[in-house]
């Protein structure tokens, strides 16, 4: 499984709002500095990079633009302030991290973290949620999919399929991150049966072995189906990820010679990811006028008056071509059907509440995460104002291979809604059933048969009877993986509510 699955905007809307502009326009004002050789670094870039870009930089004291002066003494206090946690991730944590806010991470490696972001991990290609029991510390594992090529598809381990111990080790919920998440390349999984609200082991073992450089294309199932005289596109679509955009566009181009004019779009595992993906994908539903607002974002105070003073729009619109100048093929509908969990976060409520305003979205499954913020990457590179660029990777700062993603703004469609922090409500409540998990892509797997349900008319809505619905196992604990000094502090594809 992919540790870095992570339910983040990661391409930032400033970084195409400033290119046009002149760069002193956007420099960032003098800040302190810290003592030279006081072995700090990882802090003071840290704190400089926050102070400028982080959403909440107001709420934080520590993070105040008077909060060190530029002087000898505001250079002490500034040094001090920095040596008081020697870890940089509890300097992160305890003294830069806003209380409410619920996604902003960090990384020691920008090289892990920026491939991870494009898809690319070191993983075995098992993609599972991990699940708590109420009023225990044990937990399972239920499989969701898994990715073409890897590991996994050569072994026999399926969609549904429960575990509930590595290496003969329960899981439990101090375990769990050393045994699916610590530095071991390969363990082997003990599977169960779930019976009578118990699960017991069944001898069944899976040995799986992480692969280095792992892409998961996010293109995971397409299909058209002909039912009852409709024409249905189905797609499953589990991350925003760029490098995947033109195969994205192929989709909706066979989708539209295929003659579909209704979409299921399954998106109940997808975290989020790039934000002009998601504009992209949105206009491939609805249409390719640019002088439509799909967006509008909202940054901090200090960095939103820079914005303004420089007359710099903070909207999106739909697209009608792709990065590479490609003709966006549209469907022009003005209804979609989309499926969604509380895995479905980010770019994924982007594209609903942005579609929502010009299209009927119907929306089935569960509560969406609730992330209606964007991030970006930073890197100790000032000049470029902290902002990751590949090809500025011999300008970060040697020896600081620490990378940031802050929470920075908030986006909200053209009617300025962008209240969703609980998530957004499905208009047909259709929780995923531990004992009828179903197959991605078959008519009778339960969220796809209710979208089918009410394109054919079938019969208003499908009843399904759900014995054990997987958040019925969930409580109030909320695991917080930490692997590599990466600190993660929601997981959306964990589902501990």
């Amino acid at each position: 499984m992919k540790y870095l699955k992570i339910s983040t905007l990661f391409f930032c809307l400033f970084v195409l709002f400033a290119c046009s502009k002149k760069a002193e326009d956007f420099a960032i004002p003098p800040t302190v500095d810290a003592e030279p050789n006081a072995g700090v670094d990882v802090q003071d870039f840290m704190w400089k990079a926050m102070n400028y870009w982080y959403f909440w930089q107001k709420e934080v004291p520590d993070l105040a633009d008077n909060r060190f002066p530029i002087s000898a003494e505001g250079t002490k206090q500034y040094t001090e302030f920095l040596k008081s946690e020697a870890n940089p991730t509890d300097f992160f944590r305890n003294k830069l991290q806003f209380t409410e806010d619920r996604f902003s991470f960090f990384s020691d490696d920008y090289t892990t973290l920026t491939n991870s972001l494009a898809g690319i991990s070191k993983s075995n290609g098992l993609e599972f949620g991990l699940i708590s029991f109420t009023g225990s510390d044990l937990v399972f594992g239920v499989v969701r999919y898994i990715i073409p090529g890897s590991d996994a598809a050569g072994k026999d381990i399926s969609r549904g399929e429960i575990f509930t111990a590595v290496d003969g080790q329960a899981l439990t919920s101090n375990n769990f991150r050393d045994l699916l998440f610590g530095d071991v390349t390969s363990y082997t999984l003990n599977m169960a049966d779930f019976a009578n609200n118990e699960f017991t082991l069944n001898g069944k073992e899976v040995s799986l072995t992480k692969q280095e450089g792992l892409a998961e294309n996010p293109i995971f199932l397409d299909k058209i189906f002909e039912i009852s005289g409709e024409k249905i596109g189905y797609l499953v679509y589990n991350g925003f990820i760029n490098e995947f955009d033109e195969q994205l566009n192929e989709v909706f181009g066979r989708f539209k010679s295929g003659g579909v004019t209704n979409l299921v779009l399954d998106m109940r595992y997808n975290p989020g990811g790039d934000v002009n993906s998601s504009v992209l994908l949105s206009s491939m539903i609805y249409g390719t006028n640019t002088n439509d607002v799909f967006l509008k974002a909202r940054y901090n105070d200090k960095y939103q008056a820079v914005l303004e003073n420089n007359n710099t729009d903070v909207r999106r619109f739909f697209l009608d071509k792709t990065k590479n100048g490609t003709g966006v093929n549209t469907l022009n509908l003005s209804k979609v059907y989309i499926l969604t969990t509380k895995g479905s976060a980010s770019a994924t409520e982007l594209v609903i509440n942005g579609l929502n305003p010009y299209v009927d979205v119907v929306q089935i499954g569960d509560v969406t995460r609730g992330k209606n913020e964007f991030s970006v990457t930073l890197v100790d590179d000032r000049a470029n104002r902290y902002i990751y660029t590949a090809e500025r990777k011999n300008q970060i700062k040697n020896g600081n291979s620490w990378a940031i993603q802050p929470l920075i703004g908030r986006n909200e469609n053209v009617d300025g809604f962008s209240d969703y922090t609980s998530g957004l409500v499905p208009d047909f409540e259709v929780k995923e059933d531990l004992e009828n998990m179903g197959v991605l892509g078959d008519q009778n797997e339960p969220l796809l048969a209710q979208a089918i349900a009410l394109i054919t008319g079938v019969s208003g809505k499908r009843d399904f009877t759900v014995k054990m619905p997987i958040d019925e196992f969930t409580n109030s604990k909320m695991f917080t993986p930490v692997k590599d000094n990466m600190y993660v502090t929601e997981v959306p594809f964990i589902e501990f509510e």
